[in-house]
């Protein structure tokens, strides 16, 4: 997607994938300016490094308390930027979120993304879940919102875990996985997970469908960690705020072939929710 952007504003720029440990983070990314390197996006498991590495922050990265995109300064300093939140709202749409009862399926920096815009964005409740507890509540904490013992009724429904990266999982471990088993979909269900094809979940949601509700679905390549290209009702793509910009200073392309190859929204109406929660 970037590679295809890069081409589109006339840039010899390069996007390639760097697989990296934990234990090789921070010496490897501050080695990565004197190759050449402009900047780079994280994901899992490095977003709270990356964070903690950066010399500079910016609000929106500093509040989340993670971040998915560092840009390499001149004079050698990092900044850290976190660019799923905007990503995240681009592709549901800038005012849907507001007056939802929103639940958040993970702990990690994504969910806290995912977690601070929904809650800049007015959303009525914002709840999360993990499968860990623990990481639930520190999250919750951190951000001023409420953490649930099992998953429960909701108008949006995200999952921001990596349950789904798993390509064994079928739908019904994918739906134990997330304690989900017992529940009817959201009527959004939105999966952050990458993928080419829509995921477990997503098929869980389209079957539960009934003529009272909608589902509005958007896959992770449209609302991925690097805020990417997303398709809005129709064939015209609406580029939200994403590291290409942030690294290059330049607008971004509106109708790159190659970005919205996957990105979309899926109309279907849903059952309505059922379930009662648990406060952790």
């Amino acid at each position: 997607m970037h590679n295809a952007a890069f081409r589109a504003v006339g840039l010899d720029w390069r996007y390639v994938k760097l697989p990296l440990p934990p234990a090789l983070f921070a010496e490897t990314v501050r080695a990565l300016p004197a190759s050449g390197f402009r900047g780079a996006n994280v994901t899992i498991p490095h977003k709270h490094a990356a964070l903690a590495l950066a010399d500079e922050r910016t609000p929106s990265a500093d509040a989340i308390g993670a971040a998915n995109t560092l840009t390499f300064l001149d004079g050698g300093a990092i900044e850290a930027h976190n660019t799923d939140a905007p990503g995240f709202l681009a592709a549901l749409g800038e005012d849907e979120a507001r007056g939802l009862r929103a639940l958040v399926l993970g702990a990690g920096g994504a969910a806290r993304a995912v977690v601070w815009a929904l809650r800049e964005a007015g959303a009525a409740d914002v709840a999360v879940w993990n499968r860990t507890p623990e990481r639930a509540k520190a999250l919750a904490d951190d951000l001023g919102i409420t953490c649930v013992l099992r998953p429960a009724t909701c108008d949006l429904l995200v999952n921001a875990t990596s349950v789904g990266l798993e390509p064994h999982l079928n739908e019904a471990e994918t739906l134990a996985a997330l304690h989900l088993d017992q529940l009817d979909p959201a009527r959004i269900v939105v999966d952050l997970v990458y993928g080419d094809a829509p995921s477990a979940l997503l098929g869980w949601a389209a079957r539960g469908r009934s003529t009272a509700w909608r589902c509005w679905y958007v896959r992770g390549r449209s609302a991925s960690s690097a805020g990417r290209v997303s398709r809005r009702r129709s064939t015209r793509c609406a580029p939200p705020r994403r590291p290409g910009r942030v690294w290059t200073h330049r607008g971004s392309p509106k109708h790159p072939s190659t970005p919205c190859r996957y990105a979309g929204r899926w109309l279907f109406p849903v059952q309505p929710s059922s379930g009662s929660s648990e406060h952790c």
